[in-house]
C-alpha cells in the first residue's frame, strides 16, 4: 500500500474507485465499503484509494465545551488495518480549520476528479462531507453524471439488529461492553502505551502489575472496571488480568490508571512498548474495606480469566 500525506503527490489515474471518511476503528462497516471498492476494482482494472484525515475531524472542530473524542485507532492502526485490507493507496489529508471550510463540490471537483483521477466512488449509507457537511449522495450523483464518475452507497451493517458504527462502537466501550464492541469491530480492541514505574505494591504482594501509559492521549481507554486481556511479550503470547480506575482501596486521585498482571509472566517489563488486547469485562471497580478483601477478589478475577481463557486458541 502506498501513502501519502499530500494530495499533490498522488499520482493521477482516472482508473481509480475512491472512498473518502475518517474510518475510526476501521470495523465491519467500513470493511463492508473496502470490500465493494476491491470487487469494483478486480471487474474494471482499477485502483483503489482510501482518502482519510489527520487528526480526526472532531479533534479540530470540536467546541472547547464538548469532551474531546476518543479515537478507537490511531493514524498508525488504522494505516495497518488498510493494509491489511489490500488497499492500494492511502492519502491521509491534514485536517487543519481552514481545510474545513472547503465546500463539498470543490473537494470532489479539484481533489478527486482533476487532482487524484476517479472513475467510481464508493460510500456508506450515511456518509457526507465538506464545510458544513453538504456533501451527500445526491450531490455525488449530481456531479458524477456531469464529470463522468459513478457512484454506490453501501448499506449498514447490523449485529443484533444494531447498526455498526464508531460511535456505538466508543459507547459499548465505555460502558465496558467488550464483547459487543469486538464484535463490531471485528478484531479484539488494543490500547498500545509503555511500561511505567508504579507503586511496587502489586509485586509485593504477589501480583507484578506493569502500569501502562497510552502513547496516544486521544486513543479510547475503555470504561472503569476489571477485564480479561492479552498481550504478545518475548514472542509469546500472554493472558492476564488488568484494572482500570482510580484504584479507591488504596488512593483518592481521581486520575485514571490502567495496570496489568500477567499469568506466569516474570520478564521485565518497565519502558517497553506493549500492546494490551481486551477479550472480556469481568467487574465494576469498586473499593474494598480491607486490603485481605481486595485480594481474595483479585484471585477470584484470576480464577475468572483462567476460565474464560481456557476456552480460546492461544492467541493475542
Amino acid at each position: 500500500m502506498q501513502t501519502y500525506r499530500s494530495i499533490a503527490d498522488v499520482p493521477f489515474d482516472r482508473k481509480t474507485v475512491v472512498t473518502v471518511g475518517t474510518f475510526d476503528g476501521v470495523h465491519l462497516g467500513h470493511r463492508r465499503i473496502i470490500e465493494r471498492m476491491k470487487a469494483y476494482a478486480s471487474e474494471h482494472a482499477a485502483r483503489t484509494v482510501v482518502i482519510t484525515f489527520d487528526p480526526h475531524p472532531r479533534l479540530v472542530l470540536s467546541k472547547s465545551s464538548q469532551a474531546p473524542i476518543a479515537l478507537l485507532t490511531t493514524l498508525s492502526e488504522k494505516h495497518a488495518r488498510l493494509q491489511q485490507l489490500g488497499i492500494d493507496v492511502l492519502v491521509v489529508i491534514p485536517f487543519t480549520f481552514e481545510f474545513a471550510q472547503t465546500p463539498a463540490e470543490e473537494f470532489v471537483r479539484s481533489v478527486l476528479v482533476e487532482r487524484i483521477g476517479v472513475e467510481h466512488i464508493v460510500i456508506g449509507y450515511d456518509h457526507s462531507f465538506g464545510r458544513d457537511r453538504a456533501g451527500n449522495e445526491e450531490l455525488l450523483r449530481r456531479l458524477g453524471a456531469e464529470l463522468g464518475f459513478t457512484v454506490e452507497t453501501v448499506a449498514p451493517v447490523t449485529i443484533g439488529g444494531e447498526t455498526v458504527s464508531s460511535t456505538k462502537i466508543r459507547a459499548a466501550l465505555q460502558r465496558g461492553d467488550i464483547e459487543t464492541a469486538n464484535a463490531m469491530l471485528g478484531y479484539t480492541y488494543s490500547v498500545e502505551g509503555i511500561v511505567v514505574a508504579g507503586d511496587g505494591r502489586g509485586r509485593r504482594l504477589g501480583y507484578p502489575t506493569a502500569n501502562i501509559e497510552l502513547l496516544d492521549p486521544n486513543k479510547l481507554l475503555p470504561g472503569n472496571g476489571v477485564y480479561c486481556v492479552s498481550a504478545p511479550l518475548d514472542g509469546q503470547c500472554y493472558r492476564g488480568m488488568a484494572n482500570i480506575g482510580v484504584r479507591p482501596t488504596f488512593t483518592d486521585s481521581p486520575h485514571r490508571r490502567l495496570e496489568a498482571h500477567f499469568f506466569d509472566y516474570n520478564g521485565y517489563l518497565y519502558d517497553r512498548k506493549i500492546v494490551l488486547s481486551f477479550h472480556k469485562y469481568v467487574r465494576a471497580e469498586r473499593r474494598f474495606e480491607s486490603v485481605d478483601m481486595f485480594w481474595s477478589q483479585l484471585r477470584d478475577d484470576r480464577d475468572c480469566c483462567e476460565r474464560y481463557f481456557a476456552t480460546l486458541p492461544n492467541e493475542c
